[in-house]
């Protein structure tokens, strides 16, 4: 992503921050002459001690010198978690304060390290897969093969997870809340986003999936932001009926970037017992 590219990016992220904000929470009336939801740029000035002007220039993406404290204050202006004021910085910055954009970013993703294949194995009753930061499917487990789909099955080039959501029917009827499902991974490629603003190759993906899907632009555009997104999923399985799951994301240390999403049957739904019954059936029964 090039500065300008960034700019870009980080001129939409304010104007979604700021327009998520209730007038009425920061002391500002709801009424009047409001245009558009959210606060106006001058209220988020003045809650962040910067001139109008200033923080004008920041949100249209000019090209300005902004300072880590200053950032700091609209931050918090905008109530941005920890998540977001990172992605935030590594965008208005001279320079991508992530990693190598080169890392790990190449050709497919390689072969699981033999511990990690292991620990995948053992979780025979929680499905899990690995993605590295271009959400590229690097492994999975027997019981994501039976849950989601047979990834064994996907060409290699097409293991991308965001890709297989929005091109897949059988993840779109497996996912009962599919849009909190897409929300999920979408803020967690936002934050590798942010963290690796100088690979050109986010840009090109966006705009690549934009082409494809029309439900793709608006759900980017929410600019959710996430390292660890948290959230219970609800699935329709076609075999084991109704599941819940609750999605933990686990950064699996190293130079690869790997992470690992794992999902645990939620308490006392049926769902462990499900996926114990799913498990002892042949594969595709």
């Amino acid at each position: 992503m090039n500065r300008q590219a960034r700019l870009k990016a980080l001129s939409e992220f304010l104007r979604s921050r700021r327009m998520a904000l209730r007038p009425e929470e920061h002391g500002f009336p709801a009424g009047g002459r409001r245009r558009t939801p959210g606060l106006r740029r001058e209220e988020v000035a003045l809650l962040a001690g910067v001139s109008p002007t200033w923080y004008t220039w920041l949100e249209q993406g000019r090209d300005i010198r902004v300072s880590a404290s200053v950032l700091d204050a609209v931050a918090k202006a905008l109530r941005l978690n920890a998540d977001e004021k990172r992605y935030m910085a590594s965008l208005a910055g001279d320079a991508a304060e992530g990693g190598d954009p080169e890392r790990g970013a190449s050709g497919e993703p390689e072969a699981l390290p033999a511990p990690l294949q292991r620990i995948l194995g053992e979780l025979d009753g929680c499905p899990a897969i690995v993605s590295d930061r271009r959400c590229r499917i690097a492994g999975w487990n027997e019981a994501a093969a039976r849950v989601f789909l047979d990834f064994g099955a996907v060409p290699p080039g097409e293991r991308n997870m965001i890709s297989l959501l929005f091109t897949r029917p059988e993840l779109q009827r497996l996912a009962v809340n599919w849009e909190q499902f897409v929300r999920g991974y979408l803020a967690l490629f936002r934050y590798y986003y942010g963290q690796y603003a100088e690979d050109d190759w986010y840009s090109g993906y966006i705009e690549e999936m934009e082409r494809r899907d029309a439900r793709f632009a608006p759900l980017w555009e929410e600019s959710r932001v996430s390292a660890a997104p948290e959230v219970i999923l609800e699935f329709r399985h076609a075999r084991a009926g109704k599941m819940q799951f609750q999605l933990t994301s686990l950064q699996a240390h190293g130079e690869r970037d790997l992470r690992v999403s794992v999902y645990t049957p939620a308490p006392e739904t049926g769902t462990d017992r499900k996926m114990r019954r799913l498990m002892g059936e042949p594969r595709g029964g």
